[in-house]
């Protein structure tokens, strides 16, 4: 009877280099460097570089001193206690942490702290005085533009900049436009309806 080897020579002479290319690999991950320090074998094992961060958040400037890699949402909740803004899937793919940088909508999840320049508008920072709402927040209280809420300030800010792009000629546009934030209550109607309301009072302020 033959042996394995002699039956698939091939398929076991892939089959041996493949465990002999890992265990080369794996020697040349954890193999000291020259110093005698060792190689990091993934980002994580890098130490952090800290930076100071300026961040102009609803009219007032903030000095941070923040690990180079915090995106703008772990700087606004974690560091500025601006908790408005969500953090949903973050990967950039639900819209619940959309906040205006420098009047753009703009998924700060995704956005490090470090890059912003242009000053940020958080659902927080909408309100001009305590009693007054803005337009569009107000609308989506009028409409029931919201279940659960998680999403409501993403979606908010999210349709101010789709009114102030001129992107509400009809309810299908208004629709295209804001796609990018997801309502998993499925209160998209009402939300259409809202911005339908808020558009001309906004046009008007």
């Amino acid at each position: 009877m033959q042996a394995s080897d002699d039956l698939h020579p091939e398929t076991d002479f892939q089959r041996r280099d493949l465990l002999k290319a890992g265990v080369i690999g794996t020697t040349l991950v954890t193999t000291p460097a020259v110093d005698g320090a060792p190689i990091a074998s993934h980002e994580g094992d890098l130490p952090p570089q800290h930076v100071t961060v300026m961040l102009k958040v609803n009219g007032q400037t903030n000095q941070l001193s923040l690990d180079s890699r915090t995106t703008l949402l772990d700087a606004l909740r974690t560091h500025l206690g601006l908790t408005g803004s969500k953090k949903g899937c973050d990967h950039g793919q639900c819209g619940a942490c959309t906040v205006l940088v420098g009047g753009q909508r703009t998924l700060s999840c995704l956005t490090l702290a470090a890059m912003v320049r242009a000053p940020v508008t958080t659902i927080e920072g909408l309100t001009e005085a305590a009693a007054t709402l803005h337009p569009m927040q107000q609308a989506f209280i009028d409409q029931d533009a919201f279940q659960c809420g998680y999403c409501t300030p993403g979606q908010i800010l999210s349709a101010i900049a789709c009114v102030e792009e001129g992107h509400v000629g009809s309810a299908n546009e208004i629709r295209e436009y804001m796609s990018g934030n997801l309502c998993r209550c499925a209160a998209y109607p009402h939300i259409v309806a809202a911005i339908e309301q808020a558009a001309p009072q906004m046009r008007k302020a």
